[in-house]
């Protein structure tokens, strides 16, 4: 996993290196990085025009270097202070955005490229922020972006990853303390999964599922089928006021359970499994609500709690006390609404920060659903993951994703691990399907392919 500091970590690692080596030397260790980074979007610097511009700030001096970097192998460098209106930039075949770096805050419009021309951002966009990735409305936006030190949270959320292109990191010598927050990625995947071995059986890994109802089969059928594709050697899947003759015949053992006061017979399913996903297309009735809190509160395994199971915990004052005398940990997965009712505010442009307070009030591992999902600890570790992206909005994903992560829960993974590369994992699901078309009962033959070694990359 790779280490995403904040501002304020930054800043003080900065100090540090600059009392250790000068800030002429990190200056200088920057400035021929972003040289560098400039050489390999043209090519060549020989005979081709660079516009700089350059803030008063380090970021403007790491700028500087690299304009003097790049006239010495050839190029006709240009460096200029950032318009204080926009305005457009004259020809020119590369820009260098080092106007502001990490600390910007308020208003900035940045001057238009003349068109199909790269930008290349010097630690940060100009106009975003590091910490949450909120941009102003002429912020920069770049080709690629080269970060000094460590990824920044603002580079990886909200308006960042659409501003920033492709992201490298150059390390410059500065040494930044252990992280508690980090970008997963593929090459997690393996040694964060355990294999599965050559005398094991269906029931090491068996994971219990709670949902659906009466004509909503639907969102339980994708949790089943994610949950079984991403290795759960057993579904126990409980329908609560089904007909028996209704119940679908697939790869999961559907059972019907009564309608109301169903947790003995799912405590009973328990015995033999590893995990349990309770929520989706249970529906909102109370007894069923009443049902599944004393569900939630004495299963003795851990727990995945989505879409009506979050509903049914209700606000987090009432969630914690459902949660407090589990004996076993709990992870829940609401998107932006959900997390509203249960926090009582929306996340806001800090998600990393509302998900690990949530998560600390709740005594639970919390996965905020988003196009970069934030999965928090109680104790503040938290993991961020990229790999979605827009073919996930569709009907129906984040049913295929609890069932990824109650699987990954049953075999044995603890529960900020189990959310964290059950999303990552369902993300690079959707990347080798449909660009346009994907449907959510596309994901689980696809979740198959990505553990079998599909469609991995070395970075997240």
């Amino acid at each position: 996993m790779q280490p995403v500091h904040t501002r304020s970590e930054l800043r003080a690692a900065d100090e540090a290196a600059i009392a250790e080596v000068g800030l002429e030397a990190l200056v200088g260790r920057a400035g021929y990085a972003v040289a560098n980074a400039a050489i390999a979007l043209l090519g060549t610097a020989y005979g081709k025009r660079v516009i700089v511009v350059a803030g008063s700030g380090h970021n403007g001096d790491d700028g500087r270097v690299a304009s003097r970097i790049l006239r010495r192998r050839g190029a006709r460098v240009r460096v200029v202070a950032p318009p204080p209106d926009g305005g457009a930039l004259a020809p020119c075949d590369l820009v260098i955005d080092a106007a502001y770096g990490t600390g910007f805050r308020g208003e900035y419009r940045a001057p238009e490229p003349p068109s199909g021309v790269p930008v290349l951002a010097v630690d940060i966009a100009s106009g975003l922020d590091s910490d949450t990735g909120e941009a102003a409305e002429g912020a920069v936006r770049a080709t690629s972006t080269v970060t000094m030190a460590a990824l920044k949270p603002g580079l990886l959320l909200g308006d960042g990853p659409a501003l920033s292109g492709a992201v490298t990191v150059a390390s410059i010598g500065i040494a930044v303390a252990p992280s508690l927050l980090y970008l997963v990625d593929d090459d997690d995947l393996d040694p964060g999964l355990p294999e599965r071995a050559r005398s094991g059986h269906k029931w090491q890994t068996a994971c219990a599922l709670v949902a659906g109802s009466p004509g909503m089969l639907g969102a339980a059928h994708l949790t089943a089928s994610g949950a079984m594709r991403a290795g759960a050697g057993m579904v126990r899947w409980c329908v609560p006021g089904a007909s028996p003759d209704a119940l679908p015949s697939t790869e999961a053992v559907a059972r019907a359970i009564p309608a109301e006061g169903f947790a003995d017979d799912v405590l009973a399913e328990l015995q033999r499994c590893h995990a349990l996903v309770v929520g989706p297309g249970l529906g909102t009735a109370p007894g069923v609500q009443a049902a599944v809190r004393d569900l939630i509160a004495r299963a003795k395994v851990p727990v995945l709690v989505d879409a009506d199971g979050l509903t049914a915990l209700g606000s987090a004052d009432a969630a914690t006390e459902v949660l407090a005398g589990r004996g076993a940990p709990a992870i829940l997965t609401p998107h932006d609404r959900e997390f509203e009712r249960l926090a009582g505010r929306s996340p806001g442009p800090d998600r990393v920060g509302a998900a690990r307070e949530l998560a600390y009030r709740l005594g639970a591992v919390v996965l905020l659903k988003g196009s970069t999902t934030v999965v928090a600890a109680p104790g503040g570790l938290a993991l961020l993951v990229t790999a979605g992206s827009s073919r996930l909005a569709t009907a129906g994903t984040g049913d295929v994703l609890s069932g990824v992560v109650g699987a990954f829960l049953a075999r044995g993974l603890d529960t900020l691990l189990a959310g964290a590369l059950g999303a990552h994992v369902h993300g690079r699901a959707a990347s080798l399907g449909h660009r346009e078309g994907l449907v959510a009962g596309d994901l689980p033959e696809l979740v198959a392919q990505v553990l079998s070694g599909a469609g991995r990359t070395s970075a997240g």
